[in-house]
């Protein structure tokens, strides 16, 4: 397990002052380049268990542009563990090439099984996706997003000692696997805010079912439409961003994130302490797959992909 256990340590950044807060980014994505942030952290532990109980094979969920999806086959190749993404979207299985996540995962050794929207909606429970299941004799299955209790495990090694001065943690939320770790982690005297990527009615119930603290909420108001979703205001706010503090954004988490927070506080609605935390979670992969679509629709690009990989 030395790849999990020899990473590169994410450091906490200071970004200019603003209003007279004290805003701090924890780069969790410079842990690895495609394992990063919240994706590494869920993982960890995953893959110890299928190390230590010798099981030959991992099959998950995700997208097209999964974040997920690309973290889980890279740590498949490096540990020398077999690994199936199963894809949302039978449309999928002939245009493999057109989606960048998708074929950095055929280059990684995992086999992909695209799937109907309806069937995928169910999961293991439908009968197209049981079938694919029943190939297979032992096998790990992670759910989609990768949230399950190893995984909120790892979430809580986020936060260090160094972290407990603060008054507030920040963090995107998608499966709520990572906000339920930092919440578990997190000092009683500070507040841990999720800012919702996407419209999710039932998070907040996820979240309780795995806690019984109460120093959290969630913030709804910055989904900007929906799970993937994106407007000409938050592209140019990323790139703007990434000029002045050279801190690239994803668009489908951080970057939300982050738009929100320069926002409430600009606006003085800002409410939860001065010294803030924001944990940056990764997910830069996702980028060249978005200004693929941002082409499409004749957007402006994020700029800064060039820099990344």
């Amino acid at each position: 397990m030395q790849f999990f256990d020899f990473s590169k340590s994410s450091i906490n950044q200071s970004l200019d002052l603003i209003k007279g807060h004290s805003i701090v980014i924890k780069r969790e994505d410079l842990i690895h380049p495609v394992i990063s942030g919240n994706k590494f952290r869920k993982l960890k532990y995953v893959f110890q268990e299928v190390f230590q109980k010798k099981i030959p094979l991992v099959i998950t969920f995700g997208g097209a542009f999964s974040n997920h999806l690309a973290a889980t086959a890279c740590a498949g190749k490096a540990l020398g563990v077999a690994t199936i993404g199963i894809v949302r979207g039978a449309e999928w299985k002939n245009k493999i090439s057109k989606s960048p996540t998708l074929s950095y995962c055929i280059q990684q050794g995992m086999q992909l099984y695209c799937v109907s929207r309806a069937a995928y909606a169910q999961k293991e429970k439908a009968a197209e996706i049981q079938k694919i299941l029943n190939k297979f004799q032992r096998f790990k299955l992670i759910p989609e997003g990768g949230t399950e209790p190893l995984a909120i495990k790892g979430c809580t090694e986020i936060l260090n000692e160094k972290d407990h001065d603060f008054d507030v943690i920040c963090t995107s939320v998608g499966t709520g696997g990572t906000l339920t770790g930092l919440i578990q982690a997190a000092e009683s005297h500070q507040k841990v805010i999720g800012f919702n990527a996407l419209k999710n009615p039932n998070i907040e119930k996820v979240i309780r079912s795995h806690t019984k603290s109460d120093h959290w909420e969630i913030n709804n108001q910055y989904t900007f439409g929906g799970y993937a979703k994106v407007n000409l205001e938050l592209i140019h706010f990323m790139n703007a961003f990434y000029q002045q503090y050279q801190i690239p954004l994803d668009p489908i988490y951080t970057g939300k994130m982050l738009f929100a927070i320069f926002d409430l506080v600009k606006a003085q609605q800002w409410k939860w302490g001065k010294r803030i935390l924001i944990i940056h979670t990764g997910g830069l992969q996702g980028i060249a797959g978005m200004n693929l679509q941002l082409q499409k629709k004749n957007l402006p690009l994020l700029t800064y992909a060039k820099d990344l990989f």
